[in-house]
């Protein structure tokens, strides 16, 4: 596996009536990421049906995580899904925990 990868988590709350919370409470997103440039290089997620799954990874792998604005407009014109929110917010919440590993790395490196 390419040392340059790494993972990263991020959950959040689901919306009341929609069969991911009759299973979970929350969503998981997990993203593989390229640590130098933020590049999103795989995905998944705690969707319930494989079609939702593979249509988030379509719309998120090549896309950087630093690029929050394109990622929300993918999702705004082709994800309407109940999940839309939480999966979001999944993702601004891994976008925060891949800024602060950049941050520690330039602490680390300096």
């Amino acid at each position: 596996m390419n040392e340059n990868i790494i993972f990263v988590t991020g959950y959040a709350k689901l919306p009341q009536g929609i069969t991911a919370t009759e299973l979970y409470t929350v969503i998981a997103v997990g993203v593989l990421l390229d640590r130098e440039t933020g590049l999103i290089t795989d995905v998944d997620c705690s969707l319930v049906t494989t079609v939702a799954r593979q249509f988030v990874k379509e719309l998120i792998v090549g896309k950087s995580i630093l690029d929050l604005e394109s990622i929300e407009k993918a999702f705004t014109e082709r994800y309407h899904g109940s999940a839309r929110k939480a999966l979001l917010s999944s993702l601004k919440i891994i976008n925060e925990k891949y800024q602060n590993i950049l941050k520690n790395k330039e602490t680390i490196d300096e």
